[in-house]
């Protein structure tokens, strides 16, 4: 028997048509195609509540575009933040933003295997020891953070992290618990290119 989240049932959440959105949302997600070449699903997804997706995608990309959005803080470099969402989204148990994010990270650190290994078992992953200390954080945040002390701190510090940094680790964390928990509980599922997006280098162009 098919649970209601399985993809051969019709969802419970059906996505709005694009041309039924509001001119601003549409706009985005028409950008967003043209970048891509398709529009990942959590855009249609969450716009069927406008005022949330607004809402959403502005935090969205405070903390993760933040050479866009004006916010100078912090030292995390674009793959840095994907292998945050990555490994936090596998310990949550979210299909959706493993698959997406971890298409995205594996283009930005140019390592085909990452998102693989960090989803799985970050501790053996093929990342710098930066890395598994910012990575360390992350997972505390995300299981545990009421037990965020001032050792975990120091932690970071001592591989180049400062407080800024901290503050966007567990802000990408936070933020990616909630994004994880709708994509999960409303049975979004990765659009198709994510799944092989990264994992072979582009072929040469001719000359």
């Amino acid at each position: 028997m098919n649970s209601p989240n399985s993809p051969s049932t019709a969802p419970r959440y059906p996505a709005p048509e694009l041309n039924d959105l509001p001119d601003d949302i549409k706009a985005k997600i028409l950008e967003v195609q043209e970048k891509a070449g398709f529009v990942p699903n959590v855009f249609l997804a969450l716009a069927r509540r406008p005022a949330e997706w607004r809402a959403f995608f502005a935090y969205h990309d405070a903390i993760m575009l933040k050479e866009e959005s004006g916010n100078p803080n912090g030292s995390l470099t674009k793959g840095e933040r994907e292998m945050i969402v990555t490994t936090t989204s596998a310990a949550n148990g979210c299909l959706y933003c493993v698959v997406a994010h971890g298409a995205i990270l594996r283009i930005y650190e140019k390592k085909p295997l990452v998102a693989d290994q960090v989803a799985v078992n970050y501790r053996k992953a093929d990342i710098s020891p930066r890395q598994r200390a910012m990575l360390d954080f992350a997972m505390k945040v995300c299981l545990h953070s009421d037990q965020i002390e001032e050792a975990d701190f120091e932690a970071l510090q001592a591989h180049g992290f400062d407080d800024e940094d901290a503050w966007d680790i567990a802000a990408i964390t936070a933020f990616f618990g909630l994004s994880n928990r709708m994509a999960s509980f409303s049975g979004m599922q990765p659009n198709p290119e994510f799944y092989l997006m990264g994992r072979l280098p582009k072929a040469p162009r001719p000359a």
